[in-house]
């Protein structure tokens, strides 16, 4: 493994793991004919990236980026995506990777707020960037991705320097959004070879070995989970990251087959629809020793890996620290939603609404740190451009996660909900998620989004959106029989205040590109879902017992 010292930079990582593991591979795109990119697969060794990133480098450089440039790659998924990465951030300049499944406005503002200097595109996705240049003042120079294989528009404006450092900015990447703008995280150079060291580290069940892995990832580039998390855990230990196109449930098995997969990541909503999966020959054929993954629903986890044969460790971590909690210790805890407890590098406390702590056991706000001494280490920089909310975040010392969990006596955390899905209903909180775990273990249920709306009477009231499962006729969609089936199959789980009082069947649950569930998207917006058309009203079933 290589030693990572504090000053360890990007660039250097890089040349270490070249030097050391040379002919290993890095990088690996499974096979797939649909795809238009190297359809029959493409594996890079460890000395090849280093002199593809050394060649982009080299044009880089020629073209005046450095320290204080800001380029945007729109890439999708492609390993180009981390050559150019790691070409930049050896000069200082900062990666921002755009999602290409934004729509213009959405794009519009990360080029503007991040005021980039250039973006790099695949064809197929030049008009949606050009659209939403358009549609802002920012005008950065733009080059296709197979144009700057030869050269770069000369940069506007002289780079500070042309080196990096490890405070160095390597990434700014975007907050989902889902309420509000999204934010700008600063990703310096040590934030992300430190957030790679220490996964890579953690042991227990999530044990790597020394060039021999295979961490399959099929999660999008723009996002920190694929991006740094598992590339530079890889990269420390000279393993290699399996970086397929995009989650697709159909490909799942006989890629992490071919590939020989050793790990896989995974989010909350890729476990059901894996089960959803009829049985394939393939699905308990494969090397995988665990997944690694957040959100999955505790009724489905036993499942799960007693049908594939592999344990589905829950870890807990968000784009401003991705020193992530694990629950990978033996005995492990199952279906409880716990997510590992506080270690030596990173401090938990679980906090009321003034920050101090609560007994075990109650409900609060989870808050992390690296150590009193030095609370921010190898934490994001902060916001772009918004210091007010960075120090906001870190109010009394602690960053605030906005999510609400809960400690076992023997320091075990266990996730219950983000605080923005908590619903307040005559004094109880209801978190969204325990009601979409009772609506999933349902088998008519595909998937479930829970939300809060307004009641007159209690301050909020449940509202189920539910997505069936295929094969079910559309008249059973309506049937007053499967409605009154739903409810009484959570009115037998939950406490009576809990069912919902609202219950809508929907076609499909729209999510971001990271497979988290943008709730606010399934009903127009300023519509009162109440009154939309097709949202069915159970409030008169809901009765104390």
């Amino acid at each position: 493994m290589i030693h990572i010292e504090a000053s360890t930079t990007i660039d250097q990582l890089l040349l270490e793991a070249a030097s050391r593991y040379g002919d290993a591979p890095l990088l690996m795109v499974p096979a797939n004919e649909a795809r238009d990119y190297a359809p029959a697969g493409l594996s890079l060794s460890y000395a090849e990236v280093a002199e593809a990133v050394g060649q982009l480098r080299n044009g880089y450089a020629r073209a005046g980026y450095g320290e204080g440039h800001r380029i945007g790659l729109l890439l999708e998924n492609r390993p180009e995506h981390f050559l150019h990465k790691l070409a930049m951030n050896a000069l200082g300049a900062c990666c921002v990777p755009l999602n290409p499944d934004h729509r213009p406005a959405e794009m519009a503002y990360v080029i503007g707020h991040a005021r980039l200097d250039l973006v790099i595109v695949i064809d197929k996705l030049a008009d949606l960037l050009q659209q939403a240049i358009a549609l802002g003042s920012t005008r950065p120079s733009v080059v296709t991705l197979k144009a700057a294989a030869r050269a770069l528009p000369a940069a506007r404006s002289p780079a500070l320097r042309q080196s990096s450092s490890p405070h160095s900015i390597a990434s700014i990447l975007y907050t989902s959004g889902t309420t509000g703008r999204p934010k700008g995280c600063l990703l310096s150079h040590r934030y992300e070879v430190a957030a790679g060291h220490w996964y890579a580290t953690q042991g227990g069940l999530v044990s790597f070995g020394e060039a021999c892995e295979r961490i399959y990832n099929p999660l999008p580039v723009f996002h920190v989970n694929a991006l740094v998390f598992s590339f530079y855990c890889a990269m420390v230990k000279g393993n290699c990251q399996i970086q397929t196109d995009r989650f697709q449930p159909t490909r799942w098995f006989s890629e992490v087959h071919d590939t020989g997969a050793t790990a896989a990541h995974y989010l909350g909503v890729v476990v059901p629809m894996l089960l959803n999966q009829p049985p394939h020959p393939l699905e308990r054929s494969h090397r995988i020793k665990f997944a690694i993954g957040a959100g999955v629903d505790p009724q489905r986890q036993v499942e799960f890996e007693e049908r594939f044969g592999y344990p589905l460790i829950e870890v807990w971590g968000m784009t401003e620290i991705v020193r992530a909690t694990f629950n990978s210790g033996t005995p492990r805890d199952i279906g409880t939603r716990a997510i590992g407890k506080a270690r030596a590098g990173l401090d938990i406390l679980i906090a009321d609404d003034e920050g101090h702590a609560v007994p075990d056991g109650t409900p609060g706000e989870l808050l992390v740190r690296h150590s009193y001494a030095d609370p921010r280490k190898d934490f994001f920089s902060g916001y772009l451009d918004d210091q007010a909310a960075t120090e906001e975040a870190w109010r009394g010392g602690w960053f605030h996660t906005g999510d609400i969990a809960w400690r076992d006596p023997d320091g075990m955390v266990h996730f219950l909900e983000r605080r923005k899905n908590i619903i307040r209903r005559s004094g109880e909180n209801i978190a969204a998620a325990e009601v979409e775990a009772a609506l999933q273990a349902h088998p008519a249920v595909a998937q479930a989004a829970v939300m809060a709306v307004p009641d007159e009477v209690r301050e909020e009231e449940v509202l189920a959106c539910v997505v069936l499962k295929e094969g079910l006729s559309a008249s059973a969609d309506a049937s007053d029989a499967l409605v009154q089936a739903l409810f009484a199959h959570c009115n037998a789980q939950l406490a009576y205040y809990k069912t919902p009082g609202w219950l809508c069947f929907v076609r499909e649950i729209p999510t971001t590109g990271t497979q988290k569930i943008q709730k606010h998207q399934l009903f127009p917006s300023g519509a009162d879902p109440r009154t939309v058309q097709g949202v069915i009203d159970l409030r008169a079933l809901k009765k104390r017992r």
